[in-house]
């Protein structure tokens, strides 16, 4: 018997456990994860803490060897949940570049992309 995603599982202190769910979440569950917190700005104005990163907004990175630097979001792996930003490249071994991701909790959302008119209405 394959065990995959449990839907009547709430919590777990232990760690195994918690990261047996992210890996296993299906794609509907695994998007909530791509939420980052809004800059002081973008909480004022919109009136919530928090959102879904999406392709166009831009971003602020916080922690890692990439921290203060600013770019727009290109594309967002919602297996992996990582965001790859236009300007944070790596270079590889042999001089190719490479997209480094980056993990929504590590970023402040600092201008949305309002593209969908309905974004602030589903609130995710």
């Amino acid at each position: 018997m394959k065990v995959g995603f449990a839907t009547t599982w709430k919590a777990s202190v232990q760690t195994r456990k918690q990261r047996k769910y992210r890996y296993n979440a299906p794609y509907h569950i695994k998007g909530k994860f791509l939420s980052a917190q809004l800059s002081k700005e973008l909480r004022e104005k919109h009136k919530m803490r928090s959102l879904r990163v999406r392709t166009g907004d831009k971003v602020k990175v916080m922690r890692g060897q990439f921290r203060g630097k600013t770019g727009k979001v290109e594309s967002v792996d919602i297996q992996g949940t990582k965001l790859y930003l236009d300007k944070l490249e790596v270079i590889k071994q042999d001089g190719s570049k490479a997209k480094h991701p980056v993990d929504p909790s590590n970023v402040m959302i600092t201008e949305l992309n309002m593209n969908d008119k309905k974004r602030m209405k589903r609130r995710g």
